[in-house]
């Protein structure tokens, strides 16, 4: 999402003339767009707005502003810490200093193969953990024309792929006058010439509806790839984090999934360490990775966030040495279980959207995600290309371009 939202901020600035620069201190305008997920990545954003209050010290005519989840709703406070900054503006708004908004100005002009899209910002679910809520607000999704007229406008610009960005995509539409959903978001896209893939994230387990399920099995350009966050493997933390579902149902679900759509690549989220998570809830978790096996598993060790339901009801009580142990066995596993799925592609064809070079090799994904490199002379940017791959691990794969041989009679 962050990444989303800078795009489409250089872009108009671009717009409005200025050009990027590759060191601060030759900058017009500075705009910091945070994250502040886990307390050390908000700690690093208050490093960096100290070293540009050196920079505004020698520069006082520069533009310092900051967006993104660090900005809360009410500025006050960060206006008195940080009385050097000249701009704060809520994560997913726009700066109201740069002019008039347009949202065709904000779409990339050089865009890459592949982008993404919001289509909705903030979250209803108030996780007891999470601070998106606080910082992006409640549910507010995007009219389905104003997304489906910027997709075709990327699609214009050269972008193959998609990627639909929210915090909860399943919640999408329900705050719309005629109520559309993800699913019904997806038929309308598929149809678009020139655009190749479409992905979606993130899912949240309690309102995945099977409708969504059987409209990514049906679609043709609707990539085999879901992220479906279950955050822990014990319904005791699971209700303590205020997920809203409990294991079992999660198990059906994915079960659903995968009845449907049988080679789909799944991925999810765990935090370890939760506030009175025991060895033997961790280890509920750790066996439901081990029996699920998933794609990729993005594993964070919990850290408080000063505002959530847990830092202020919940003793952070796991040590930290028990917490970074439960990570590194987790990530050991899920490195024995990935290498096991994609070492089942040696010597398969796989269709590959290339994304550019990297050190003589280009580089692109499948419709599952896994990254693909391969040597091929010519230019095969934007390219649906088949590679055989011949070499597998864990992280990535290898191969070699595949053109059919034609067989010929010898007349």
């Amino acid at each position: 999402m962050n990444k989303a939202e800078s795009e489409r901020l250089s872009a108009y600035l671009e717009y409005l003339g200025y050009q990027p620069v590759e060191k601060p201190d030759r900058a017009d305008i500075i705009i910091l767009n945070s994250c502040v997920v886990r307390q050390s990545a908000e700690n690093r954003v208050e490093n960096k707005l100290h070293t540009l209050k050196g920079l505004k010290k020698t520069r006082p005519q520069i533009t310092l502003a900051v967006t993104g989840c660090f900005v809360e709703p009410d500025t006050a406070r960060l206006r008195k810490a940080f009385p050097f900054i000249d701009h704060f503006f809520a994560a997913g708004s726009f700066p109201e200093f740069l002019g008039e908004y347009h949202v065709e100005k904000m779409l990339p002009r050089s865009p890459q193969v592949a982008t993404y899209v919001p289509i909705m910002q903030g979250c209803d679910n108030f996780c007891a953990y999470c601070i998106v809520p606080y910082r992006r607000g409640r549910e507010r999704s995007r009219p389905l024309v104003e997304v489906v007229n910027e997709v075709t406008g990327l699609v214009n610009r050269g972008v193959k792929e998609i990627t639909l960005l929210g915090q909860n995509v399943d919640s999408y539409g329900h705050d719309l006058p005629d109520k559309p959903d993800l699913a019904d978001l997806l038929q309308v896209l598929d149809p678009i010439d020139g655009l190749l893939r479409i992905r979606f994230l993130t899912n949240h387990p309690k309102d995945m509806k099977d409708k969504l399920i059987d409209t990514v099995a049906s679609l043709e350009k609707v990539c085999e790839q879901i992220n479906l966050p279950v955050q822990a493997g014990d319904d005791v933390t699971l209700k303590a984090m205020r997920r809203g579902y409990v294991i079992e149902h999660y198990r059906q679900l994915i079960s659903r999934i995968r009845a449907k759509i049988p080679h789909i690549a799944l991925s999810t989220d765990v935090i370890v360490g939760f506030p009175g998570e025991t060895d033997a809830q961790y280890e509920s978790t750790y066996a439901l990775l081990s029996e699920l096996k998933f794609d990729m598993v993005h594993a964070a060790a919990y850290s408080p966030r000063t505002g959530t339901l847990a830092a202020r009801e919940m003793p952070d009580d796991v040590t930290a040495e028990d917490k970074k142990l439960r990570l590194q066995k987790l990530e050991k596993q899920q490195a024995q279980i990935l290498g096991a799925i994609n070492a089942g592609l040696q010597d398969k064809l796989v269709e590959v959207l290339v994304e550019g070079q990297e050190k003589e090799r280009w580089f692109g994904r499948t419709r599952t995600d896994k990254l693909v490199f391969f040597r091929a002379e010519g230019d095969y940017q934007s390219k649906l290309v088949r590679i055989k791959i011949n070499h597998t691990s864990p992280w990535s794969l290898s191969g070699r371009l595949w053109i059919e041989q034609l067989s010929f009679e010898t007349i």
